[in-house]
C-alpha cells in the first residue's frame, strides 16, 4: 500500500474504531442467544413473544409480509436476532429449491419443443444453484463465529447476499435476452426466493438498528483487544494474515515457483489452460501458480469455483493471449455464456496476461471476460475482443459488453478496457484503478457507453469505481466522436452505481455526461457521481440533472476508495498487486 509502519497502524484502528458500533451489535446478540434461546413453548406467551422478535427483525425489510409469513410458518426454536436471519437463509435456499423443481416441471414441454427455452432453462438452473451456494455461505458464516471477526462478519454476509441477488437476476435476465414470453412466469416462480434474499440483505444491514429494540444491555469484548489483535505481528505480517499469504507476501521481489506450465512448444507440462487447471486441487486453500508462455490459446477456459486460490502469469499481455469467438449473434448462446474465459474460483488473480474475444460488432454480445469470483484480482492483464490494435499494461478490450464484472470482489490495476456498448457492464463489487478505458468506433448509428452498472436492490454493496483512470478514444473512433457520442454509462437496472474519481476524461465523452436506458427509467434510484476529474470531458456544466445524480463531498468520496469500498487491504496486498486504499 505504501504506507509506513505508523500509517499502517494509524490506518488498522481507524478501521477498528469505525467497527465498533457492529462489533457491539453482533457481540450483544450472540451473548444473549446463548442465554435464551432454546425450544419456544406454545401458548399464547410464547406465540406473542415469537410474533413481536420477528416483526422486529422484519422491521428493515421491503417485503415486511413474506418475511414474517415464511419466518412464523418455520416455528422458529428462538427469538434472537441472529438466529432468525439464519433461519431465513434456510428459508431462502429451500424457496429457490423448489423454484427450480417447479420451472423443470412447468417448462418441461415448453423446452423439450424449443432449444432456446431448454438452453435458458438449463442456464437459469446453473445459475440458481450458484445463488444458493453464496446463501449457503451465509447460513455456514455464523458457525464459530468470533467477536473480533464481527466486521468481516457483516462485509462478507452483504457481499454473498448482493452475489445471490445477481445470480437470480442473471436467471431472469436469460429469459428477456431470447425475447421469450416465458420471463413472467419464471419471475412468478422465483418471486418468493427474489423477496426473501432482499429481506435477508435488508436484515443484516439493519442489525444496528435492530437490536435496541430487545431491551439489551451489556457487551462483551472491548475495541481495544479487537484494535490490539489488527496490530500484533508474527514475522512482520499481521496475526490475522492467512500463512500463505504471508508466504507470497515474504516472496515479494522473487520468482514465484508455478506449479504448473503451459506452453503450446511443448517446453511446458501442458500444452493447454485447461488440462493445467484440472491439476489444481479440489478446493484449493494455497496459491496455485499457472505460468501460461507466451502464444495464441484458442480456448474456452473456466475457472469453476472448486478451483480457488489460482494464478494465471503470462508473458506479456500481448505475449500471451487466450481467444475466443462466441457471440449472442451466433444464437443459442447467452450473453453469459459467451466468455472466452470464466472466472468463479475465488481468490484469482491473473498478471500479464491477455484475454480477447474476436466475434467483433456483429457479433453483437461477446464477452471476453466474465468474473463472478470473489477476491479477484487482474493486474497487468489485456482482455480485448475483435483486436486491430493493441494499448500498453492490463486491456481488457472488445466492442459490446467486453468485461463482464458479474458479482463479488474484484480489484483491477493498470488495466486498459476498451469497447463499444455497455463494455464494463455486470453487478460486481469491481474497482478500477490506474486503468484505461478506450472507446472504440462502433456500428453505423451506435453510441457508446463506458459501463452500464447492474444493481437491482438498493441495499446491494455493489457498484462500478474508477479511480485514477483515462478515459480516452481508440484512433478509428476520434473521427466519428460527434456522429456516434459516447457517454460514461447509463442504468442496466434500477439501482445502478458508479462512481468516477480523479479520473482523466478526454474530450470523447458528450457533455451530458450521462445517457438514459430506457425513457424515465431509474433515474431517480441511480448513483452516480463523477469527483475531482480533470480533462476536456470533465466539465459538469451541462452534465444531465437526474435525481439520481450525486454530488459528493470529500468525505463521501472516501466511502468509494479501495481501502473503504473493497476493504482492499485485508486481501489485495497479498497478491503482490500494486494497491492504493485512499484517494
Amino acid at each position: 500500500m505504501g504506507l509506513g509502519d505508523d500509517k499502517k497502524k494509524k490506518c488498522m484502528i481507524a478501521g477498528g474504531i469505525s467497527a465498533l458500533l457492529v462489533v457491539m451489535v453482533v457481540s450483544v446478540a450472540v451473548a444473549t442467544s446463548k442465554n435464551t434461546s432454546g425450544p419456544i413453548k406454545h401458548g399464547d406467551s410464547q406465540i406473542k413473544t415469537t410474533t413481536k422478535a420477528v416483526q422486529a427483525v422484519c422491521e428493515p425489510t421491503d417485503y415486511k409480509e413474506t418475511c414474517v409469513h415464511s419466518l412464523m410458518a418455520a416455528s422458529p426454536n428462538s427469538t434472537q436476532p441472529l438466529d432468525l436471519i439464519r433461519l431465513g437463509f434456510n428459508l431462502t435456499i429451500n424457496s429457490i429449491h423448489q423454484g427450480i423443481k417447479k420451472a423443470a416441471h412447468e417448462l418441461k414441454a415448453r423446452a423439450e419443443k424449443d432449444p432456446e427455452t431448454k438452453g435458458a432453462l438449463d442456464l437459469c438452473q446453473e445459475l440458481m444453484i450458484d445463488a444458493i451456494d453464496d446463501l449457503k455461505k451465509c447460513f455456514d458464516k455464523f458457525d464459530g463465529f468470533n467477536l473480533n471477526e464481527a466486521e468481516e462478519f457483516v462485509e462478507d454476509l452483504r457481499v454473498w447476499l448482493s452475489g445471490s441477488i445477481a445470480f437470480q437476476q442473471t436467471c431472469m435476465d436469460t429469459f428477456e435476452e431470447i425475447k421469450s414470453d416465458l420471463a413472467q412466469e419464471m419471475a412468478k416462480i422465483f418471486k418468493t426466493s427474489k423477496e426473501l434474499t432482499s429481506n435477508g440483505l435488508a436484515m443484516v444491514s439493519g442489525l444496528s438498528m435492530l437490536l435496541p429494540q430487545f431491551n439489551i444491555t451489556g457487551v462483551r469484548g472491548d475495541l481495544g483487544s479487537y484494535a490490539r489483535k489488527l496490530l500484533s505481528t508474527e514475522d512482520g505480517f499481521p496475526t490475522w494474515m492467512r500463512p500463505e499469504a504471508r508466504k507470497l507476501m515474504a516472496a515479494k521481489g522473487t520468482k514465484v515457483k508455478p506449479n504448473a506450465v503451459v506452453a503450446l512448444d511443448g517446453s511446458g507440462q501442458f500444452k493447454s489452460i485447461n488440462a493445467a487447471l484440472k491439476t489444481v486441487p479440489m478446493k484449493n486453500k494455497f496459491p496455485f501458480v499457472i505460468y501460461i508462455k507466451q502464444g495464441i490459446y484458442k480456448e474456452k477456459v473456466d475457472v469453476t469455483k472448486t478451483m480457488s486460490y489460482v494464478t494465471f502469469i503470462g508473458d506479456g499481455p500481448t505475449k500471451t493471449r487466450i481467444t475466443g469467438n462466441l457471440n449472442f449473434g451466433m444464437g443459442k448462446v447467452k450473453t453469459y455464456q459467451t466468455a472466452t474465459v470464466a472466472v468463479n474460483g475465488e481468490h484469482f488473480t491473473a498478471k500479464d496476461i491477455g484475454f480477447e474475444n474476436t466475434a467483433g460488432p456483429k457479433g453483437h454480445q461477446a464477452v471476453a471476460l466474465r468474473v463472478s469470483a470473489d477476491y479477484a484480482v487482474f493486474h497487468n492483464c489485456q482482455i480485448d475482443g475483435y483486436v486491430d490494435s493493441f494499448y500498453a499494461n492490463c486491456q481488457i478490450d472488445g466492442y459490446q459488453d467486453t468485461l463482464y464484472a458479474h458479482s463479488h470482489r474484484q480489484f483491477y490495476r493498470d488495466c486498459t478496457i476498451s469497447g463499444t456498448i455497455d463494455y464494463i457492464f455486470g453487478d460486481a463489487k469491481s474497482f478500477f484503478q490506474n486503468c484505461n478505458m478506450v472507446v472504440r468506433k462502433p456500428m453505423g448509428g451506435q453510441s457508446c457507453m463506458v459501463t452500464a452498472q447492474g444493481r437491482t436492490d438498493k441495499r446491494e454493496t455493489t457498484g462500478i469505481v474508477l479511480h485514477n483512470c483515462r478515459i480516452t478514444g481508440d484512433p478509428a473512433y476520434i473521427p466519428v466522436k460527434k456522429t456516434n457520442k459516447a457517454y460514461l454509462g447509463r442504468p442496466w437496472k434500477q439501482f445502478s452505481r458508479t462512481i468516477i474519481m480523479r479520473t482523466t476524461i478526454e474530450d470523447i465523452i458528450d457533455p451530458k455526461g450521462w445517457l438514459e436506458w430506457n425513457g424515465n427509467f431509474a433515474l431517480d434510484t441511480l448513483e452516480y457521481a463523477e469527483f475531482e476529474n480533470k480533462g476536456p470531458g470533465s466539465n459538469q456544466a451541462t452534465r444531465v440533472k437526474w435525481p439520481g445524480i450525486k454530488k459528493f463531498t470529500p468525505r463521501q468520496a472516501g466511502e468509494f476508495t479501495a481501502g473503504k469500498f473493497l476493504q482492499g487491504g485485508t486481501w489485495i496486498p497479498q497478491t503482490q498487486v500494486p494497491y492504493l486504499g485512499n484517494m
